[in-house]
């Protein structure tokens, strides 16, 4: 999701102030903008499952409308046509296991970031934190210390 938006589901300046309009003008519009800020980054992973239950439920009609009642009498046109239809469907099974794989490693390469980033932090945190007790090399008791 892009985080540059200027209404995305987050705490933001404008979405809180879309919020207050929306419940000023009318009740309901304040909550479903309360509602997208709140449950709105789940939206992407809901229009996909939608998506792909409706496609399994047409598919049905796909196939149906395909099947025996649109055969055209030559038998060597729609033998040819049926297993053009199955290749077909094979490439639309691989290519969706590819996008689902591309989802898997793009989802794991933001993970990785996300470590990287909260290590460096860390990193950075401790160092700010941690005693500054380092001495010259000639050790304690030398000129230099008051």
């Amino acid at each position: 999701m892009n985080t540059t938006a200027l209404i995305r589901p987050a705490w933001t300046p404008a979405t809180i102030a879309l919020m207050v309009i929306g419940f000023m003008v009318f009740w309901p519009l304040g909550l479903a903008m309360l509602a997208y800020i709140i449950w709105g980054d789940r939206l992407d992973g809901f229009k996909r499952n939608v998506n792909k239950a409706t496609d399994g439920i047409f598919a049905g009609c796909r196939k149906a409308s395909y099947g025996a009642s649109s055969r055209t009498g030559n038998v060597a046109f729609d033998d040819w046509r049926e297993k053009e239809l199955e290749r077909l469907a094979e490439e639309r099974r691989k290519l969706d296991e590819t996008l689902a794989e591309f989802d898997d490693y793009m989802r794991e390469l933001r993970r990785a970031k996300d470590q990287e980033e909260f290590d460096r932090f860390m990193a950075n945190r401790n160092r700010a934190t941690a005693p500054t007790t380092r001495r010259g090399k000639s050790g304690p008791g030398t000129a230099g210390e008051a």
